[in-house]
């Protein structure tokens, strides 16, 4: 008679297993610029780097990092700008003036969403979950100024975030997509 042993294993957790309290990224709903809905689920399988930006902010010369960023590893990263008019009223702007401007001045052709609250009372779903440890299953922000920047993972879990000073071509963004 053969006694068979047999060995139970837990099973093996993913790498990119959300924590339980997070809600996924691609459920959440933003326009575009023209008011068409961005469709995130879209960008499964690739990094999304969510940056506010303004037109008329010190940091708005990083259009053209950012656009740099997006040129050389867009087959592996969306960037979504996201114009916001909280800080110093430094968005003032008409979407087809943002869009205009962006273009114009930067060669800008990777996504703008509407212009959004991104923080306070008004805050929309998407700064919501990028700022909300309960929400995005990683760690809690408040967005400080324009040009803070967010990186999801290909999977839609938050990586990291950046604070204005930070350059879009920073080795601190460069190294997760390399």
């Amino acid at each position: 008679m053969k006694i068979i042993n047999k060995i139970k294993t837990a099973p093996k957790k993913s790498s990119h297993t959300i924590s339980k309290f997070a809600e996924p990224i691609y459920n959440i709903k933003i326009n575009s610029l023209e008011g068409k809905i961005i469709n995130l689920t879209d960008f499964k399988g690739k990094k999304i780097l969510f940056v506010n930006v303004a037109s008329k902010c010190g940091f708005t010369s990083q259009y053209k990092d950012l656009q740099k960023l997006y040129n050389t590893y867009e087959d592996r990263l969306m960037i979504i700008g996201v114009p916001c008019n909280q800080f110093g009223k430094q968005e003032p702007g008409s979407a087809s003036e943002i869009q205009s401007f962006c273009e114009r001045n930067y060669g800008v052709n990777f996504i703008i969403t509407e212009k959004i609250d991104v923080k306070g009372s008004n805050q929309h779903p998407l700064y919501d979950w990028l700022t909300s440890k309960q929400k995005n299953g990683k760690k809690n922000s408040s967005v400080k100024w324009n040009f803070q920047k967010y990186l999801i993972d290909e999977h839609g879990e938050l990586m990291d975030y950046y604070f204005s000073t930070t350059s879009p071509m920073s080795s601190k963004i460069t190294k997760h997509l390399k």
